[in-house]
């Protein structure tokens, strides 16, 4: 086993580790990698707040694993949407004098010389602080005791990385102010890059060929796929489609996916021969992997048998910017079989392709309730819901989250949008 770095985005901070160990467990590793934050390390904690406001604080942005294998290292860059970049890490130290010490433990040799001949480049840089450039070079010459003579800064083989971390300041200041204040350095071998992270602009909204006022922003689709652990060989299903944003993210990593809404009309498009979800499927070249998509209520939903599905991903409307509905009268306690039928021009409505039921308000707590039970009569064994929950901030708690036999949770994340969130 050897530990890797992980440098993650600064959003989403809450959905770094619930994308981690979904992707790990989907490849296979997920039992035997090891997670450790950077408070977590001995010597890597923060000193308190004078003014306690450690809960306001900026997220650190590294996550240390213990991995079997470079391998396993390159399926997270490439995988996960939040990681920026994953490092082979050789040492850690809150000063540089530890950390060239650790640097030249047999332990850390090992492990950087093999490469004492690899053309390579180093990058010295700081989180929340701007490095000051004449301190580069004294940095780069304290490694000198490891002998690398190949410098190669146009085409590296290799690049070695060295990072300091700061505390994130707010207010105006000198550049230089507090410049050797940090909290932890790491040093290692880049492995690769987060090339997931340009998924994020392929799937965006803006440059989508059909979308509508709710579809789901990229990012935020991409992470629910990662959590619902889409790939080859599983079987999704979006109960809330709308646009499709679910289910082009999943189809991408390999999925086979299905869709339905209580109103068609949003999955159609103006023109069914060429808008809709197909529409934007076939851009990005997913189209084939869309099993097919159906109009109708998931409290009246057609499924004869249970244990289908590998997952159930969806964002069900709750109210912010279309309000859920289900089949019924809107009149209270008027059964939907004392409705009138519509007659258009002789023709019953509800046989066109065109009808849109009766509908009435879908309170939040039934919608979420009864998703739940459908996806645990619908899913595989070890199959997974994932879906947002609206909360108002400040009176949230942990019951707010459902409860269902022969369901656990395995993530809570938060989308935080001030007063309310999103779960």
């Amino acid at each position: 086993m050897r530990e890797y770095l992980l440098l993650y985005s600064q959003p989403h901070e809450s959905f770094r580790i619930p994308e981690l160990t979904s992707i790990a467990e989907l490849h296979g590793f997920g039992r035997t990698m090891k997670i450790t934050l950077p408070d977590d390390l001995p010597d890597g904690g923060r000193e308190p707040s004078a003014s306690d406001e450690s809960k306001t604080r900026a997220p650190r942005p590294f996550i240390i694993v213990e991995l079997e294998s470079e391998a396993q290292a390159r399926i997270l860059a490439e995988r996960c949407i939040l990681i920026k970049a994953v490092y082979e890490l050789w040492a850690h130290a809150p000063s540089y004098s530890v950390l060239h010490e650790r640097n030249q433990t047999p332990e850390a040799r090992a492990l950087w010389q093999p490469f004492k001949s690899t053309p390579f480049k180093m990058h010295v840089t700081a989180i929340h602080h701007a490095f000051p450039a004449g301190r580069v070079r004294e940095v780069i010459q304290s490694f000198a005791y490891m002998d690398y003579e190949r410098i190669c800064l146009d085409n590296p083989e290799m690049v070695l990385f060295v990072c300091e971390e700061y505390e994130l300041r707010i207010g105006i200041r000198d550049r230089s102010e507090g410049d050797g204040e940090f909290m932890q350095i790491y040093f290692g071998r880049l492995i690769a890059e987060g090339t997931a992270r340009q998924l994020i602009s392929k799937f965006d909204v803006k440059k989508r060929a059909y979308y509508g006022n709710t579809s789901m922003e990229a990012e935020m689709s991409l992470l629910m796929a990662n959590q619902a652990q889409a790939g080859p060989g599983k079987l999704i299903y979006d109960p809330f489609t709308g646009t499709g944003s679910m289910l082009y993210t999943c189809a991408y990593f390999g999925a086979m996916v299905f869709g339905s809404d209580i109103d068609g009309r949003q999955m159609r498009g103006k023109d069914t021969a060429s808008s809709g979800i197909i529409r934007s499927a076939s851009q990005y070249g997913v189209a084939s992997r869309i099993l097919d998509c159906a109009t109708f209520d998931i409290t009246y939903h057609p499924w004869r048998r249970g244990g289908i599905f590998d997952a159930i991903v969806t964002d069900p409307p709750y109210g912010v910017r279309a309000g859920a509905k289900r089949i019924g009268s809107r009149i209270v306690g008027r059964p939907l079989s004392n409705v009138p039928r519509i007659v258009d021009d002789g023709v019953e409505a509800h046989t066109k392709s065109t009808y849109v039921p009766p509908m009435r308000a879908y309170e939040m707590s039934d919608l979420t309730k009864d998703l739940i039970e459908v996806a645990r009569y619908m899913l595989k064994p070890g199959g997974r819901l994932v879906f947002f929950l609206p909360t108002v901030t400040e009176d949230y708690s942990e019951l707010d989250v459902p409860e269902c036999e022969g369901m656990t949770v395995v993530g809570n994340s938060i989308q935080d949008f001030g007063k309310w969130a999103r779960r």
